[in-house]
């Protein structure tokens, strides 16, 4: 980039870019695997939505990319700079512009935090329901970008399922709104649908409209302890067989038990081989937890009912699954869905490919909709051989979740680490049709080029 061009930006925008060190290194990367370390060359915090415009138009006239970021929580690499790129982080744009509930609606700015919301519209009775394991830091852009999901997915939905309306600058600096405000609406082609999980690749959302539901009045949890992991799957399935509609539903194995008893000093791996964590809400909470605790005791399950402190542990244990990073281990956590009857076949799978391939393993998942974590690491001090092994069961990992039906990513999106699998999954006339998409929206290709799709 010119540093003529990049000096006409900091002037018209005073105090909303920088080019510090500090800050490229911070803003540089979310929390995904890193391709290609890549600095860019300013990061811009707007605090308006005329000033995001004006970025745009900026950005379009002189070709500079784009990588707009919420507060880069993301897991796939999405918000990670590209050579030449600027960063457009949008945390200023935090306001909760309005809260409706007779409507059940609010309107946000994409820098809102996803807890924040939930405290905003509490005393109205009423949440947001998508709900990702980083809800106390990451925001309602970021869900928005990536369609994210989280553990009341088997009730609630992902966040497309919440997303009403939005507000988008397109490449041009052009400002539209999508949508609607009320919670049926069909009116020509579904562009909220289009640009929910379209990762920043076809405009920046500066607005968001998302419906709420109702706060539960009630809550039941259940920790149902099984020998070993294809026990508690079979649980999985026996809820569904029951009709029964739990809000979580998460099922951890032993490996995953361990780590948590490591880091937080809990004793969960004493209680069996594996944890389905089972949450009910709503007037019926009562009666839903005890159909399916009747269930799972039928499979032999030893089912504790949770009082509410314990209960808020063991759900905020389960947000903290994925670990914190380790300097000595190289550790990769997929994002994979297969159909809730191949919960057991593929397990096993993974089990049977990391044991070949000498890496280690440890699963969670969303059970209730068939969207599991698996995490492969192995030890740094192993050698580039061992980070080539871990490769290779990752490969494998995701054509094997293909073969049974199923997608190679379930809620973190594509970013820029599964590009690489995006062909395997989706046909070349479809992968065409997405390119040619994007260049309606973005002709020069400056939204996150390098992301999402396969260009």
């Amino acid at each position: 980039m010119q540093a003529e061009a990049l000096a006409v930006l900091s002037e018209a925008h005073p105090g909303a870019v920088s080019t510090s060190q500090e800050d490229l290194a911070m803003y540089s990367q979310d929390q995904g695997p890193v391709v290609e370390t890549v600095s860019p060359v300013a990061v811009v915090r707007p605090r308006s939505v005329d000033e995001v415009q004006a970025v745009l138009r900026w950005a379009t006239a002189h070709r500079v990319s784009i990588v707009t970021r919420g507060a880069g929580s993301g897991l796939s690499g999405g918000a990670n700079a590209t050579p030449g790129s600027v960063i457009l982080s949008l945390e200023r744009l935090n306001r909760i512009i309005s809260v409706d509930p007779d409507d059940e609606t609010a309107v946000v700015e994409p820098g809102v935090v996803n807890a924040d919301l939930n405290a905003a519209v509490a005393e109205y009775g009423l949440m947001y329901a998508p709900d990702p394991a980083s809800y106390r830091w990451s925001t309602i852009g970021g869900n928005v970008a990536t369609n994210a999901g989280g553990l009341r997915c088997a009730k609630y939905g992902v966040t497309r399922d919440s997303v009403l309306a939005l507000e988008v600058v397109l490449a041009d600096g052009t400002l539209i709104t999508t949508g609607h405000r009320t919670f049926k609406g069909v009116a020509g082609y579904d562009l909220t649908a289009l640009m929910t999980g379209s990762e920043g690749t076809l405009g920046v959302v500066v607005g968001i409209t998302v419906r709420l539901r109702y706060l539960p009045r009630d809550i039941r949890t259940l920790a149902a302890y099984f020998d070993d992991f294809p026990q508690a799957a079979a649980g999985v399935l026996a809820i569904g067989r029951a009709r029964v509609q739990p809000a979580i539903l998460e099922l951890l194995d032993g490996r995953t038990l361990e780590a948590l008893d490591g880091a937080h000093g809990s004793d969960l791996r004493s209680h069996g081989g594996s944890l389905l964590l089972v949450q009910t809400d709503g007037f019926g909470a009562a009666a839903e937890a005890q159909a399916i605790r009747d269930v799972l005791v039928g499979l032999g399950a030893q089912v504790s009912d949770e009082g509410s402190e314990e209960a808020d542990r063991l759900v905020d244990l389960r947000r903290h699954s994925r670990g914190d990073a380790v300097e000595d281990v190289y550790r990769v956590g997929e994002d994979v869905a297969v159909p809730k009857s191949q919960l057991v076949h593929y397990v096993a799978a993974l089990e049977t490919m990391a044991a070949r391939h000498g890496v280690h393993l440890k699963v969670v998942a969303h059970a209730g909709d068939g969207n599991l974590h698996p995490t492969f690491w192995v030890q740094r001090s192993d050698g580039p051989q061992a980070e080539e092994r871990l490769e290779q069961a990752l490969d494998e990992s995701v054509r094997s979740a293909l073969a049974l039906g199923g997608t190679i990513t379930g809620e973190h999106g594509v970013g820029q680490y599964k590009r690489r699998w995006l062909g395997w999954e989706q046909a070349v006339e479809v992968l065409d049709l997405q390119r040619r998409i994007k260049q309606v929206f973005d002709p020069l290709d400056i939204l996150n080029p390098g992301k999402a799709i396969v260009s």
